[in-house]
């Protein structure tokens, strides 16, 4: 395993980092997770070097922290940071902070948590954060041993990162950051200005929702060209390790072969700070170019927004509409029986009540709404 560097934290964190949104789970049900597996999963990531292991109040319905807590059991948590983030959509006072606090200790069955984030900050819940003055709590949490340090998660536009970041002196922050997301929400010029600020940046969603590893035909002939021949997941993966700023990337892993596959690319030897060639960042930009001119919709699939109220499987209408845009051989007629699938489930654009609870808590900011119009149009 490839180890980095945290900011002005002294600690080596792996390049790869085990993060807990994408569980396996059972019976298609996003709060049912396959506890076994789950724990076979972390702990096999644990026993081959990775050392940053990152959860949250929300994922999997609020059952992401218990699974997790449960393997650091046996002696799995002296081997790692604990990552988990205070859910900032759900604060409602300052003395409530402390009371999520205490509930996620609880559930993690710890009595300290290394790394604490507030959660998906934007514009409305860092005003949040500022009118609470939850800054203060955390100091308090520090002195208790609660927590060691305090970070932020982010999803918004880079002016709301920048005025973030200069507003406190953070310990560390996380990011959405891969080759196709560059210029978007904190995009490069957020890291690089976490970084001169001396704090370690986790990076979240670095095959954006599995798009990345999963590439239409087209795509990955490009790639197919380069002169050495890589995976798409390495060639993601690859693209991160390559820059100076990056503490460590974590990834969504829902199958075994999804983190023997991580582990063996991480544990590479020249997955190190320079390990590309401008050839090959050329490539990844063409790429990335060529991929924003033929989607409809950046939709990472983080099921944030699910369950939706009125049954509609937002992430698979817009996968849907976006394998439709792609313009490849038979990907029209494809997409089309897949939005068939979701008209036969109920579960299908039409059922929306334009009730706006996704666009609430989209970490992207979709238009959600109008663009279930827009997938409604072209997939009828």
């Amino acid at each position: 395993m490839q180890y980095r560097h945290f900011g002005k934290i002294d600690f080596k964190p792996s390049l790869l980092g085990f993060g807990t949104m994408r569980l396996p789970i059972l019976n298609g049900d996003n709060k049912q997770i396959n506890e076994p597996e789950a724990i076979r999963m972390i702990r096999h990531a644990i026993d081959q070097g990775v050392n940053y292991v990152d959860t949250a109040h929300g994922y999997h319905g609020g059952q992401s922290e218990i699974v997790t807590g449960k393997a650091l059991k046996d002696g799995y948590r002296e081997k790692v940071m604990l990552a988990t983030k205070n859910p900032t959509y759900l604060v409602k006072s300052a003395d409530h902070w402390d009371e999520l606090l205490d509930e996620q200790l609880n559930k993690l069955q710890v009595d300290h948590i290394d790394f604490y984030l507030q959660h998906t900050l934007d514009k409305d819940l860092w005003k949040v954060v500022k009118d609470n003055k939850l800054w203060e709590r955390a100091e308090a949490a520090k002195k208790a041993g609660k927590i060691k340090y305090y970070g932020f998660s982010f999803h918004d536009d880079f002016e709301v990162f920048e005025e973030i970041l200069n507003s406190y002196d953070w310990d560390f922050c996380q990011i959405q950051l891969n080759y196709l997301d560059t210029e978007h929400q904190a995009g490069l010029k957020g890291l690089e200005a976490a970084a001169a600020k001396g704090l370690g940046v986790i990076i979240m969603e670095p095959l954006q929702g599995g798009r990345l590893a999963n590439l239409p035909e087209d795509i990955r002939t490009m790639l197919d060209k380069a002169p050495v021949q890589r995976t798409p997941v390495e060639w993601a993966l690859r693209f991160l390790a390559d820059r100076p700023e990056v503490s460590t990337v974590l990834s969504g892993m829902s199958l075994m072969e999804h983190v023997t596959d991580n582990l063996r690319i991480c544990s590479m030897e020249d997955m190190k700070i320079g390990c590309m060639t401008s050839e090959e960042k050329q490539l990844l930009q063409d790429v990335s170019d060529y991929w924003h001119s033929r989607i409809n919709i950046g939709c990472t699939a983080c099921r944030y927004c699910m369950p939706c109220p009125s049954g509609v499987d937002i992430p698979g209408v817009f996968a849907a509409w976006n394998l439709h845009a792609s313009a490849t051989p038979g990907s029209m007629q494809k997409a089309r029986r897949l939005y068939k699938e979701l008209i036969e489930k109920n579960a299908d654009a039409s059922y929306c009540v334009e009730c706006g609870a996704c666009e609430i808590a989209c970490p992207q900011h979709l238009s959600i709404i109008a663009d279930l119009k827009r997938a409604r149009a072209a997939l009828e």
